[in-house]
């Protein structure tokens, strides 16, 4: 039996479709079947990458996957294992020149998550960044400034405001990353982005969010109201 994608009725193989429908008409498999080209003698290309996701889970899985776990699947080798890497790095240089070229302004919590996704997009270990902004909301710099382990990562909350001091940052957005957790803050999470508030209050720095960014998704303090109380319990005191 000959399971070529060429074989396929035309309305049904995924280059096609892409071309008269649009990449967004496409599933995670058939797009990765795409870059694939080819199968093996056992699975067409579509197969393959169906078996790749099932196994890796989630589309970004199998992009961080190493060479060695992936070519345990027969008809994948070094060359589409550079050339995943390749399409992987040209994504993320594609993302990064569109916010410094575009100088978006990052007011609203979801395009400001999206940027974040992409910021912290395969890292392994739990990160804290920094995001420093105009007086119009408008990205200046981001920099990742701790990095921690798989669950926890220690900051200094001096060493982040003298960032955002040498920035000429007007505000700033904290955030990190669970890249093997849920997208829900803890308790020392809440606590210490009630520290940072604070601290930027001093210097006259407006703290806008503080986003937790997970593979299955994210959470920013500003939409469920928690900058909002640690404002309030400044105005208290």
């Amino acid at each position: 039996m000959n399971n070529s994608i060429k074989n396929w009725p035309e309305q049904e193989r995924p280059r096609e479709r892409l071309i008269q429908q649009g990449a967004q008409s496409l599933s995670d498999a058939e797009l990765l079947a795409i870059f694939l080209r080819s199968g093996s003698k056992q699975h067409s290309a579509v197969e393959l990458a169906r078996l790749l996701i099932q196994h890796f889970g989630p589309l970004h899985r199998v992009m961080d996957a190493s060479l060695e776990d992936l070519c345990q699947f027969h008809g994948i080798g070094n060359t589409k294992f550079a050339q995943l890497m390749a399409v992987k790095e040209l994504g993320k240089r594609y993302v990064s020149q569109h916010f410094q070229n575009e100088n978006l302004p990052l007011a609203h919590s979801e395009q400001l998550k999206n940027y974040l996704r992409f910021e912290f997009l395969s890292e392994q270990r739990e990160v804290f960044g920094v995001l420093c902004l105009d007086a119009h909301l408008r990205k200046i710099n981001f920099k990742k400034l701790f990095y921690g382990s798989l669950n926890t990562c220690e900051i200094s909350i001096n060493q982040l405001l003298r960032f955002a001091i040498s920035q000429h940052a007007s505000s700033i957005v904290i955030a990190h990353n669970h890249p093997f957790g849920r997208a829900e803050p803890s308790r020392a999470d809440i606590e210490m982005t009630q520290q940072i508030f604070q601290a930027c209050h001093l210097l006259e720095i407006q703290l806008i969010d503080h986003c937790i960014i997970a593979a299955e998704g994210s959470f920013s303090f500003a939409e469920h109201g928690l900058i909002q109380k640690a404002k309030s319990v400044i105005n208290n005191d």
